[in-house]
């Protein structure tokens, strides 16, 4: 079920809404049994059998949470963390690793690769690694008790449950323990005006570039320098607007039921360096990266050499983590050395004007695209090669042309979104702003997004995942 859907937002949302409203006013605590039951419907909506391994999963680690919570001071407490980690990290490993590493081990020993005939369970890069949080705050004192709904929901809370954002017990279980009948309704209009925010992304404009993406990546051995530039350029915008989108309504979907979950993405392509890039992208996932890994693995305590092992290691397995394949580790690798080369540049104290480090910020990060979405390696040299003028620079006699696009819309469109990622706020200020006007004109905006969307999606007649889902 995809929150860009008229089954979720005819049917599951209105459905869910009513009936919580209800739980809630008769006793608080039946309300979050109706959300936990509401999210595991969401989950098996996907496919019912991979609900059985997301309780499994839960199960196991709320018990590893609750013998770590009441035995804080035994001997063998940091071997039972260290075993729970390591469950989650095989779960994890099994469903989305075996296949890459066993290929990978056939051809450096010149062996037969059978694939095994294993399917990605949605989700699990998210509810794995917030488990892997809970245990070790919990092991470091941060989280207290937490009874049993309260774990499970805030595992499955189904705003986040598929693609995030990563977010922490300490965050969310405090919240979920204070939970009452009564309803914020400015935390609703704010709630449902984001997810008109957000769904208005998905719909409107990434999936406008989505086709114009992918005509690029399956063929391009045969793309030319305008369709290399506009393909490569459109997918930098997609994904921006697609998991920006899922950002806001998931969070718009959170405050309807009164949990704030938190911000993903704070206008990331303003950024003027690396470093302020990853304070800006997909921000629960940095935080889990720099507070899980790059911190114990020692971060910049142990000299600069050290800090830059950390950086790049931090980094590449942030890449793995989003796929396994070595477009991944090559995209994770190249911000890695991104991220040293800023470092560096920080500690000469070099500097250079606001719009040359936006600029020079900006290329960088479309070039680490192209390779995060190529299909393999030797797709990426393709782009590249097409890019240095391999295969001509005639306006009309690209691939996107022969398939019946209009380069100059393309162009239009690609500006535009590129004026509207630098110069205007991130949703959360915009929707902030828009609630200080008054009434009708709060409910016009939003009307106006939720509507304009919804009828993109009838005039498609298709609803698209978010890319998001696949890691």
């Amino acid at each position: 079920m995809l929150f860009n859907s008229f089954v979720f937002i005819l049917v599951f949302l209105p459905i869910t809404c009513f009936v919580y409203g209800l739980a809630i006013r008769i006793k608080d605590k039946s309300g979050i049994w109706i959300l936990i039951l509401s999210s595991l419907v969401f989950y098996a909506y996907w496919n019912e059998k991979y609900l059985c391994l997301l309780l499994i999963s839960i199960f196991i680690n709320f018990l590893l949470q609750k013998w770590i919570y009441h035995n804080k001071k035994n001997m063998y407490c940091k071997l039972v963390l260290c075993i729970g980690i390591l469950l989650n990290l095989f779960l994890i490993g099994y469903y989305k690793y075996y296949n890459f590493l066993l290929e990978n081990m056939a051809e450096v020993f010149c062996t037969n690769f059978v694939k095994l005939d294993i399917f990605l369970p949605l989700g699990i890069s998210f509810f794995t690694f917030q488990q892997i949080a809970c245990l070790v705050d919990t092991y470091k004192g941060d989280i207290g008790n937490v009874s049993v709904c309260e774990y499970v929901l805030f595992v499955t809370f189904f705003p986040q449950l598929i693609a995030g954002p990563i977010v922490r017990a300490t965050d969310i279980i405090p919240q979920i323990q204070r939970l009452v009948s009564n309803t914020d309704s400015k935390a609703i209009k704010f709630g449902l005006t984001l997810f008109a925010f957000g769904l208005f992304k998905k719909v409107v404009i990434a999936d406008y570039f989505s086709p114009i993406a992918n005509a690029l990546y399956s063929s391009p051995e045969i793309a030319n320098f305008y369709d290399a530039l506009l393909g490569s350029l459109s997918y930098t915008m997609q994904i921006y607007f697609d998991f920006s989108g899922y950002s806001d309504m998931a969070i718009g979907l959170g405050l309807l039921f009164g949990i704030r979950l938190p911000i993903n993405f704070d206008s990331p392509y303003k950024s003027k360096s690396i470093i302020e890039f990853w304070r800006r992208w997909h921000m629960t996932l940095s935080q889990f990266l720099r507070d899980y890994l790059y911190i114990p693995l020692g971060g910049s305590r142990k000299g600069e050499r050290r800090q830059y092992i950390n950086l790049i290691a931090t980094m590449l397995l942030g890449g793995l983590w989003h796929g396994a394949g070595w477009t991944f580790v090559l995209w994770g690798g190249t911000h890695g050395v991104y991220l040293i080369c800023n470092h560096w540049w920080k500690k000469k104290k070099y500097s250079i004007g606001k719009n040359k480090a936006w600029l020079i910020t900006f290329i960088s990060i479309w070039f680490a695209w192209i390779l995060f979405r190529a299909n393999n390696v030797y797709d990426v040299f393709y782009i590249i090669e097409a890019l240095g003028g391999n295969n001509g620079f005639a306006w009309g006699c690209s691939m996107l042309s022969s398939k019946g696009y209009a380069l100059s819309e393309i162009v239009l469109v690609l500006l535009l979104s590129i004026v509207v990622c630098k110069y205007l706020p991130n949703s959360y200020n915009m929707v902030n702003k828009i609630q200080q006007l008054k009434q009708p004109i709060f409910a016009l905006i939003a009307g106006v997004l939720l509507t304009y969307a919804m009828h993109i999606m009838t005039y498609t007649n298709r609803v698209s995942e978010f890319l998001y889902f696949q890691f």
